[in-house]
């Protein structure tokens, strides 16, 4: 029914979509609204894959945070001293299959520097990144190919960023 909705009577496309390594990070972008988050369900819903995600956990608090965990949220504390690289890299580890979307903006609103986590998570798990470009005004969600992580954080945000030059956030003036 999502599937159907998605496509046919909102009018989204996905372009580029083959199955998704077991485990891997997907940078999803441009986050402008609170709007992504269903967008991103309907996406997962659509491509058929088991996709998690990190949320602050002031968003994981009853009822919400049944919600939330249903829909494959984790939480995440900004102010915990426990390693949050730490954390999802070992539930990475751990598991069979983990793929995890994470927003590189860290924010809604417009930034010029990309949050890290997303690279070291990747590079402490050893796993590929893969960037999921979207585009409101086309209603189009592209996926590029996985990228494995160097030595090189400077390289290769420089890399995953080309992937998102044609995106268009829902709040354009944000993307």
């Amino acid at each position: 029914m999502i599937k159907f909705i998605f496509h046919k009577i909102l009018g989204w496309k996905i372009i580029g979509y083959t199955k998704l390594p077991n485990k891997c990070v997907l940078i999803a972008g441009p986050h402008t609204h609170w709007i992504d988050l269903f967008l991103g369900i309907a996406i997962r819903n659509s491509i058929g894959e088991d996709i998690k995600f990190i949320a602050k956990e002031e968003l994981f608090i009853f009822p919400l945070n049944i919600i939330m965990k249903f829909l494959g949220g984790i939480p995440v504390s900004r102010h915990s001293k426990t390693n949050t690289v730490d954390q999802i890299s070992n539930l990475i580890k751990k598991n069979k299959e983990f793929k995890l979307a994470i927003s590189p903006e860290g924010t809604r609103k417009k930034v010029n520097k990309w949050k890290s986590g997303f690279y070291y998570i990747a590079k402490k798990s050893t796993v590929p990144v893969i960037s999921i470009s979207l585009n409101f005004k086309k209603r189009e969600v592209t996926f590029y190919k996985p990228h494995n992580i160097t030595e090189n954080i400077e390289n290769d945000i420089k890399v995953l960023k080309t992937n998102f030059k044609h995106s268009v956030g829902k709040i354009p003036e944000y993307s």
